[in-house]
């Protein structure tokens, strides 16, 4: 099912085509080689995931700022893995974690095949709520930088998605109608929520592959976004 008078396609970045999760836990494997932090990779990721998971969601409902972020998530994983890990080495390797991680750049496997089907088509975006500096890193070091004519980040618009302010700057530094623009994204709050609260349609790229209600578009493979664009 083709949907109609779509002109802009706005993605997420970490999850929708960025594959966080491998180029993370390649990040981590090189600062804790680096600093001497005795973990195996696998089980760290294992407890740090849903963890970081939780401080994003934090992050988007401005409950934490970006230092807590940074260094909380590193902080109650060591925790949890009862690892005795000085605040001095935690903040190193929040540092070190950042620099890092655009140093890896896998995409999602599918990504690059449906930005070259769709550029041809429509103008493309990125709104994210990651950081600006990393973020635009990773689109260039991944090769995809070219694909996208606007980059509209949380420290652009001062807010982070699913406020709507962030999509209004998105489609005004766009050029773009609500009308005529899309959301791709993988967080259903963040992305689909946040798309319809302006009224843009959207489509959930279910990266987890979670429940979600059928009344929702949702893709549970990057290629399946081709049969609706």
């Amino acid at each position: 099912m083709k949907l109609n008078n779509v002109e802009h396609i706005f993605f997420d970045l970490d999850h929708t085509l960025w594959d966080f999760d491998k180029n993370s836990g390649m990040a981590f494997n090189s600062i804790f080689e680096k600093n001497k932090i005795g973990v195996k990779l696998d089980r760290f990721m294992e407890v740090y995931s849903p963890i970081n998971e939780n401080y994003w969601k934090l992050y988007r409902e401005d409950k934490v700022t970006q230092t807590d972020l940074r260094y909380g998530r590193l902080k109650e994983s060591f925790d949890m893995l009862k690892m005795s890990v000085s605040d001095e080495q935690i903040e190193i390797l929040s540092i070190e974690y950042i620099d890092h991680l655009p140093n890896h750049n896998i995409l999602l496997e599918g990504a690059v095949d449906l930005l070259e089907y769709l550029a041809p088509k429509y103008r493309l975006h990125i709104i994210t709520n990651g950081f600006k500096d990393v973020q635009h890193k990773k689109l260039k070091n991944s090769g995809i930088e070219t694909f996208f004519d606007t980059v509209t980040t949380s420290e652009d618009a001062g807010v982070k998605k699913p406020n709507r302010l962030i999509f209004e700057k998105a489609l005004k530094t766009a050029g773009a109608l609500v009308s005529n623009s899309i959301m791709i994204g993988d967080n259903f709050e963040a992305d689909v929520l946040g798309a319809q609260k302006v009224g843009m349609k959207a489509i959930l790229y279910n990266y987890y592959k979670r429940e979600f209600s059928p009344k929702y578009l949702q893709v549970l493979k990057m290629k399946e976004i081709a049969a609706y664009l």
